[in-house]
């Protein structure tokens, strides 16, 4: 019997588990908690200060992960880590949610 098929599957099964978030956000949540974001990434997740990011449609997943680097101390940025700091997971994914939903074309 050939089990390489099965362990090819039981691979890319575990990769999309690991690559899954844990439980998926509110985007209506995430919309009531952005308003401390809004100064510096637009109330629309668009920035009007060039040196701070649109967030406007980002990969849901990706956001999740770098408000949990900046929470964490593994990602250092002086003005995010304490906006971070105070975050739950279930926040974060409010949050990313909330924003990956919006339109990046503002």
């Amino acid at each position: 019997m050939n089990l390489k098929p099965i362990a090819l599957l039981a691979t890319l099964l575990a990769g999309s588990a690991l690559c899954a978030p844990a439980f998926a956000g509110d985007a209506e949540k995430g919309k009531a908690k952005s308003a401390t974001c809004a100064a510096c990434h637009g109330s629309n997740g668009i920035s009007m200060i060039p040196m701070y990011p649109n967030l406007a449609g980002q990969k849901e997943q990706y956001l999740v992960l770098q408000m949990k680097a900046f929470r964490s101390g593994e990602r250092n940025n002086m003005v995010m880590a304490p906006m971070a700091k105070g975050l739950s997971d279930e926040d974060i994914a409010d949050l990313a949610a909330y924003f990956a939903s919006l339109n990046p074309a503002g």
